[in-house]
């Protein structure tokens, strides 16, 4: 039997409550709610990774430094490229006002890692513009100095996009990329970057929150899960619904994947969850990608209320192209949608993707190494089997010809533009967000923020996922 973690929550018709449980094995729980503390967000006004300015993180100065000197150092690597074509291997000009040669292990600490973020972000600029075997030589050297291991931030940042870029280059070389995705070892790291951060968890309950508030009245429901994985949120929203005043109501759910195996246990580890609570479960597993799916395939059924939860991530393609993706969503009219975006740009330039990842895993990779120590299993199960992979595929996968589909640099704005409206996160999503964050330590370290009507959650400054939800003009 599948064992994985979820959240419990106690019953309260108005408010999901976090806890932490280790099994899909489910206990006894008291009815009785925890009360809840007036919500004191840590700071109001979280930025973008790609605008913000970090405040001093003490030993943890990566994402510090990353934002104060990266739009510096591209533009003076930019402003230094010879005249020649992108194709022109005599790309030897280079320089930087630091010394990026002949690394001495006897250097200062602080001075070694900023020349390798250096190097780093030269051997990006000549990525950029097609400089493969310049770009090779600095990748070498990379590889050679830099480790995930080492308990620098700094150097684990390094040491993982240096492999990312070295597979943008082999992909450049070779004009394909065919990644082999692990799927169960991805949603296994998944669950531990559930356990050891917030992150997960504010998406879970803030979304769970959101649903629950628009369908609280509604007899049948409907839930499609663009990305079910192991379904790690859902026992939660199933445990509130099981205790309404008025009982529980049908809920079909509709889990979508990449492997069917894997969909097929997830649903019955939900359905089995159900039963326990007294509650009828029908889940249709759907492998294939939401933007490649039409109407009759979700099976939805007339008088049935849709809900839609998308948490987004740089693992993968998990919808297929961002056009069919909302066509299909306007089509579908759904009573909520729940969107959790990660602060990071997805598409673009080979540049814009490498500055706008660098200072966004920076942050995140901070963010754990304030958390864990650095020989901590988990917190090198989730930056090598989850974090590195996002990395690769925000830079190295598809090669040259990766902008094939273009994707929104922010669904929000699209979903603005496109049939729907904003449900602006309420003061109990506020308040379970503010409750999650309580849970971890150092609690100063984390920003929590409610503008314009999403909830965004960050590391000091620096704003890493967004939280809103949205409904149909219909309604």
């Amino acid at each position: 039997m599948m064992k994985v973690g979820f959240e419990v929550v106690h019953a309260n018709p108005n408010m999901i409550h976090p806890h932490m449980h280790g099994t899909w094995d489910y206990p006894n729980i008291s009815a009785n709610s925890l009360p809840l503390p007036a919500p004191t967000p840590s700071n109001l006004y979280p930025k973008p990774a790609s605008e913000n300015h970090c405040l001093n993180l003490g030993q943890n100065e990566l994402c510090d430094w990353v934002e104060e000197h990266i739009g510096d150092i591209t533009k003076h690597l930019v402003e230094d490229l010879p005249e020649t074509t992108p194709n022109n291997n005599n790309y030897t000009n280079l320089h930087i006002q630091t010394n990026t040669s002949g690394l001495d292990p006897d250097h200062n600490v602080y001075d070694h890692e900023l020349n390798l973020i250096t190097i780093l972000m030269e051997c990006a600029v000549a990525i950029s513009v097609e400089n493969l075997g310049e770009a090779h030589k600095m990748l070498l050297e990379l590889t050679q100095v830099a480790s995930p291991y080492k308990a620098s931030c700094a150097e684990r940042v390094v040491a993982y996009f240096a492999k990312a870029m070295a597979s943008r280059v082999i992909n450049s070389w070779l004009g394909v990329c065919s990644p082999l995705v692990d799927h169960k070892s991805i949603h296994s790291a998944f669950q531990v970057f559930n356990n050891v951060s917030p992150f997960i968890k504010f998406a879970h309950f803030t979304s769970n929150q959101a649903i629950l508030e628009a369908v609280s009245h509604c007899e049948s429901i409907h839930i499609i899960d663009l990305d079910i994985m192991q379904g790690l949120q859902w026992p939660a929203f199933f445990h509130i619904l099981a205790t309404r005043m008025e009982g529980p109501p049908q809920v079909t759910m509709t889990g979508m994947g990449t492997s069917m195996e894997l969909l097929v246990e997830t649903g019955k580890q939900l359905s089995n969850f159900a039963r326990r609570l007294g509650m009828s479960l029908k889940f249709h597993p759907l492998a294939t990608k939401f933007g490649e799916v039409d109407v009759s395939m979700l099976q939805i059924r007339h008088g049935e209320t849709l809900a839609v939860h998308w948490l987004q991530h740089s693992l993968y393609d998990a919808a297929g192209p961002d056009w069919k993706t909302l066509r299909l969503l306007e089509e579908l009219e759904p009573r909520i949608i729940t969107l959790v975006e990660q602060d990071v740009i997805h598409g673009g330039s080979f540049l814009d993707r490498f500055v706008a990842s660098l200072h966004y895993y920076s942050t995140l990779f901070d963010s754990l190494g304030a958390y864990l120590h650095c020989d901590d299993a988990s917190r090198h199960r989730v930056e090598h089997g989850l974090l590195s992979k996002e990395i690769n595929n925000i830079l190295a996968i598809g090669g040259p010809a990766r902008s094939g589909e273009d994707k929104f640099r922010q669904w929000r704005s699209q979903l603005c533009r496109h049939c729907f409206v904003q449900v602006p996160m309420s003061v109990n999503s506020m308040a379970q967000a503010q409750l999650i964050l309580n849970m971890f330590a150092p609690a100063h370290g984390y920003s929590l923020a409610q503008i314009d009507g999403t909830l965004r959650l960050g590391w000091k400054d620096t704003s890493l996922y967004t939280a809103s939800a949205w409904t149909s003009r219909t309604y």
